[in-house]
């Protein structure tokens, strides 16, 4: 039952701060822009301190680390602020786990300008401008491969572990390769794996650096143009997709799942990385609420359960799909397998 709340115990103060979440938003990109983090990190404590190192006015420094403090990203001690454990993990930049560079992508303007159509997304079923961030060779997503790196290389890893115990795989296609993590992580743990890269051409001249930097450049080939169109050819044991489903419906991806199905072996794999709610679509929150970016970026993407998932694979004629354990970030890992003939 609804626990039932006398009038006089409410306030409207979930609703002012809602309304007012992009002080939030707009707070830790200052911070980030403005080295506070990484400020506080080396020493500088106090507001006159940070303020020197980071050549703001004092006044300034003060009012944004106290907001920063009230929203549990510093603490505070008298006049001397320090770092909470998650911003000094991943919010100093001389941190190994920084990811500030995801601002680059996240507040990009495009991203913001379809996220002020919501009202016209909701009334709509999608995106309010046209194809949202589907645009053919759009140059948010060289913005997205460089500046989510940082995001990928835990999850990257431990993606390639984990599907390491399935077996050796030898040919391994890499659909939205992006920043090439996912790829290059494989061919690093397979060691004789030749990678295929798809993408558009100008994000994968990003991915082709990465892996040359590496040292997986040599076994590292690019598939350009889009994934629904390019001619992968056939043979591969392994098919990887990380964070692309959701940004089309579900007949699309059961679709574009059976393009994979013919490109792999018999017995081969496909690899689906995604942010998958429960059946309930609102737990857990980060998952679920993925929906409404899918929402005013995309015409008819989503974030997708795991029942969702495995009725695209069935669909799409491959056998015995399974839930992998471990999370890999935010993300789920969905492996579909491709029967014996």
């Amino acid at each position: 039952m609804a626990t039932v709340v006398a009038a006089s115990q409410l306030t409207p103060e979930r609703i002012f701060n809602i309304i007012n979440a992009h002080q939030q938003t707009e707070a830790m990109k200052a911070a980030l822009e403005l080295e506070i983090f990484t400020a506080i990190a080396e020493g500088n404590t106090t507001a006159g301190a940070i303020a020197r190192r980071c050549q703001c006015a004092e006044r300034g420094v003060r009012i944004l680390c106290d907001f920063l403090t009230i929203h549990e990203f510093l603490r505070k001690d008298g006049a001397r602020y320090d770092l909470a454990p998650e911003s000094a993990l991943f919010l100093d930049r001389n941190s190994r786990a920084y990811v500030g560079t995801v601002i680059d992508f996240l507040l990009a303007p495009h991203l913001r300008e379809v996220h002020s159509h919501m009202t016209e997304a909701v009334r709509r079923g999608g995106s309010a401008l046209g194809d949202g961030l589907l645009g053919v060779e759009n140059p948010d997503w060289v913005t997205f491969a460089q500046a989510m790196m940082p995001l990928m290389f835990m999850p990257a890893e431990i993606m390639a572990s984990e599907l390491r115990k399935g077996g050796q795989a030898n040919k391994v296609l890499d659909i939205a390769a992006g920043r090439g993590m996912f790829g290059i992580s494989v061919a690093k743990q397979n060691p004789g794996a030749q990678i295929y890269a798809s993408d558009w051409k100008n994000v994968l001249e990003i991915a082709k650096t990465n892996a040359q930097a590496m040292g997986v450049g040599d076994r590292y080939h690019l598939l350009p143009g889009s994934a629904f169109e390019t001619d992968f050819g056939s043979g591969y044991d392994l098919a990887l997709v990380p964070n692309f489903l959701h940004h089309f419906d579900s007949p699309t991806c059961t679709t574009f799942l059976n393009k994979l199905h013919a490109a792999l072996v018999p017995g081969g794999r496909v690899a689906i990385a995604e942010l998958i709610p429960n059946s309930d679509r609102i737990t857990p929150r980060t998952p679920a609420a993925f929906s409404m970016m899918m929402l005013v970026t995309t015409p008819g993407g989503d974030a997708y359960t795991f029942s969702e998932v495995e009725r695209m694979l069935k669909g799409a004629a491959f056998g015995r799909v399974e839930f992998a354990d471990p999370e890999i970030g935010i993300d789920r890992l969905v492996i579909g397998y491709r029967e014996l003939d």
